[in-house]
């Protein structure tokens, strides 16, 4: 015997997550399973896509060739070489290794390409924390910003917090709270298990570490 359908086509009830009660204790997240956890030490930063870098080097590169081409085609078509080129030309033949203008110049130059080996080797991005990927073809990123506003309001959300500030770093989170009653000790032992779980419901692949501090306002005048 099956059960009726509904008129209106078949359908299916979303699952519905539901907040767990208060029971005046500190609520324990359920654990991370051990996929997830290898999936998590596998997702790196982000990779800067480097457009500014890449966009001032490739318009210099640009400028200096086509300057040095035009310059070259000139002279194969019988005219005389700009006095530019031919000043270039003779200070690099004069001038000795241990001149101070070659010294300046090839630190420049050293210096320029060891900025450009580094934009290369390294990920940028520092501002986005990577998250856990449950599925090996989806990434995703929380913006350090984003996650701050969210540790805030949860910050708020503790009795005793008149005002707090967050800020996120790649691996601590920074967290100062003026409380204007309640004993310090125990505003931050609240702050402590309401933002290490707010911590684990970001999702990030490498969570940052909580650091809590916790003051009396200040006297006015």
């Amino acid at each position: 015997m099956s059960e009726p359908q509904s008129s209106e086509g078949t359908t299916q009830r979303l699952p519905v997550i539901e907040k767990p009660a208060d029971t005046g204790g500190e609520y324990e997240a359920p654990p991370v399973p051990a996929a997830e956890t290898d999936e998590a030490r596998g997702s790196g930063r982000f990779w800067s896509a480097r457009r500014v870098p890449a966009g001032i080097v490739a318009l210099l590169l640009l400028v200096v060739a086509g300057a040095f081409l035009y310059d070259v085609a000139a002279v194969r078509a019988g005219r005389d070489a700009m006095a530019w080129r031919r000043n270039l030309a003779e200070q690099l033949a004069e001038r000795p290794l241990d001149d101070i203008w070659v010294l300046v110049g090839a630190g420049v130059a050293a210096a320029l390409g060891l900025w450009l080996i580094v934009l290369a080797v390294t990920p940028g991005l520092r501002a986005v924390l990577p998250m856990r990927r449950p599925h090996t073809d989806v990434r995703a990123g929380l913006h350090r910003d984003a996650a701050a506003m969210v540790l805030r309001d949860r910050a708020m959300e503790v009795a005793g917090v008149q005002s707090a500030r967050v800020r996120v770093k790649r691996a601590r989170a920074d967290v100062r709270a003026v409380s204007h009653f309640r004993e310090l000790d125990d505003v931050r032992a609240d702050l402590d298990a309401t933002l290490t779980e707010a911590i684990r419901g970001l999702g990030a692949a490498r969570p940052p570490a909580l650091s809590v501090h916790v003051a009396r306002p200040g006297r006015k005048g």
